[in-house]
């Protein structure tokens, strides 16, 4: 086995008042003509809940932000190991005066969508008007809620009017939230149905099938600072990440991303094989157990606090992840700056005695019964094992009755954001590098789940301190101050944060740069036998 340890940058960068860019680049090396096949375990389904899974307004998941980063220009994005935004779609982006409330973008020259229409600053009015229009259940429409409004002065100037100041506006338009889509082509109420999409990325989506998985290819048309190293990209879906994996030996797939099983990475680590190599990244991954404060059973905060003093997050990450993972005591993944150990402040080392007299205190002395939803297992994931893990431990304790229930992703979800669930568990995957994105998707106002749980301390005084920070570092006291008083309520309990793990076959270059702090796997980075 041949192992790259790959050391990435800081994890947080700071926001520069005006971002330029050079022209685009759109050539690469490494290609041989053949495609890069890329193997995952993600899920995209077209369902009735969500018909239009390949739409940025309709979809916030891991594996549909896969295809958008590929396929959808935005204004922003991000070079090769920095975590400053750089201008793709456009040229340069600056806030307009001191006051931090507009923000304005100058736009390429010629800029065209894959289809030949031309992309202009009224395309991207309209796709930010359109996000928040269709504000779709669990959709990506909260990380642009602070936008008031957005005028397209000329074709080449877009400027984003803000209700309050956000030092982290700039990395919010690098998502696909804030997805550059055609407006001759996308409805400006309506998600885009079905398995097709129309972007201005680096890639063209040629087709795509439930399943089984897409073909990307290069896109002509693409104007912007990203270096292609291929010309085609085929994405193979697997339900099984061991299938992956034979794949990947039979050199039928050339790259085997999300998701590896703790097992197959021991394996892999332990391997001979020097056809086959394993890159592991620091990883912003953090894995959350949302505890409904407003459910019958957790109202009570006695309740909460008592679950939080029983839960052992070393044996979890021990027995289940095989250490694949580290243990989580606060909602800021460690390496984030501002990553303070709040829980573990809170509520020490796992103890009984310490649940039981928590309990008691609040007058409850009958076992509390308690749901945990988990989102069935697709490929590698271990989410059955981390469940019945916790309901091992609570049940254990002698103080609760814990039971465990299964639920498909697309409805898991939607179900969680309507309150269905008393527990439930999720992984998040930043959508840029910053503690901020680990606390408001949660706990701001119009937060993406509808979670229950309401801070005014946190959504009216922490978080806009914060965001009127540009030099992030300075905001750690704030950010402090909100993993405490999140630990002290607890609406949810952090369990573990991971790293990153992409296998792929010895002559596939790149690899150890298609890796991002978001765990989206950089098409572009890929390439055959040349490095560059």
């Amino acid at each position: 086995m041949n192992r790259k340890l790959l050391a990435l940058p800081a994890l947080l960068g700071v926001m520069t008042p005006v971002i330029t860019g050079c022209g685009g680049s759109g050539g690469g090396s490494g290609d041989s003509g053949k495609p890069i096949v890329v193997g995952t375990t993600d899920s995209i389904e077209l369902t009735k809940d969500n018909p239009a899974p390949l739409d940025p307004a309709a979809s916030y998941d891991s594996a549909t932000w896969n295809i958008f980063y590929n396929t959808f220009q935005m204004l922003l994005t991000y070079q090769r190991g920095t975590t400053t935004p750089t201008p793709d779609a456009a040229t340069e982006c600056h806030y307009t005066d001191a006051s931090g409330l507009a923000y304005q973008c100058k736009m390429r020259e010629g800029a065209k969508f894959s289809n030949g229409h031309a992309l202009t600053s009224e395309d991207v009015k309209f796709s930010v008007d359109r996000m928040q229009k269709i504000n779709f259940t669990a959709g990506p429409a909260s990380l642009i809620s602070g936008v008031k409004s957005v005028t397209a002065p000329d074709e080449k100037t877009v400027v984003f009017h803000l209700s309050a100041q956000d030092a982290t506006f700039p990395a919010k338009l690098a998502t696909p939230a804030a997805a550059i889509v055609d407006s001759e082509v996308y409805s400006a109420t309506k998600p885009y149905e079905g398995f097709k999409l129309v972007g201005s990325g680096p890639y063209t989506l040629d087709s795509f099938v439930q399943g089984k998985g897409g073909t990307f290819t290069r896109n002509p048309n693409y104007d912007g600072i990203l270096k292609l190293h291929n010309s085609k990209v085929s994405l193979k879906l697997f339900g099984d990440s061991k299938a992956m994996e034979n794949a990947l030996k039979l050199g039928t797939v050339d790259v085997m991303s999300r998701t590896l099983a703790p097992s197959q990475i021991s394996r892999l680590l332990a391997s001979t094989d020097q056809t086959v190599k394993l890159t592991e990244a620091p990883g912003g991954e953090a894995r959350y157990l949302f505890l409904n404060t407003g459910a019958p059973g957790l109202r009570n905060k006695a309740v909460r606090q008592a679950i939080a003093r029983v839960i052992d997050r070393q044996a979890i990450t021990r027995d289940v992840y095989r250490r694949t993972a580290s243990p989580l005591y606060s909602v800021v993944p460690q390496g984030i700056t501002a990553h303070v150990n709040s829980y573990f402040n809170v509520y020490g080392d796992p103890s009984v005695a310490k649940a039981r007299k928590t309990l008691r205190q609040a007058g409850i002395t009958e076992k509390v019964p308690l749901t945990i939803n988990f989102r069935r297992d697709n490929g590698g994931t271990s989410n059955r094992a981390e469940a019945e893990a916790i309901k091992r431990q609570l049940d254990a304790s002698g103080l609760f009755d814990v039971t465990v229930k299964s639920e498909q992703w697309n409805a898991f979800l939607k179900a969680a954001s309507e309150g269905k669930y008393q527990i439930f568990a999720i992984s998040w995957l930043p959508d840029f590098p910053d503690p901020d994105n680990y606390l408001a998707p949660f706990f701001d106002k119009d937060n993406f789940l509808n979670l229950p749980y309401q801070s005014r301390q946190i959504q009216d005084v922490l978080l806009p301190e914060t965001r009127r920070q540009a030099q992030r570092s300075t905001a750690s006291d704030s950010f402090g101050a909100a993993q405490q008083i999140i630990a002290q309520d607890v609406p949810m309990l952090p369990l573990w944060q991971g790293k990153q793990y992409m296998a792929s076959r010895s002559d596939i270059t790149g690899v150890e740069w298609a890796l991002n702090s978001s765990t989206t796997t950089q098409f572009w980075e890929l390439g055959r036998g040349v490095a560059g």
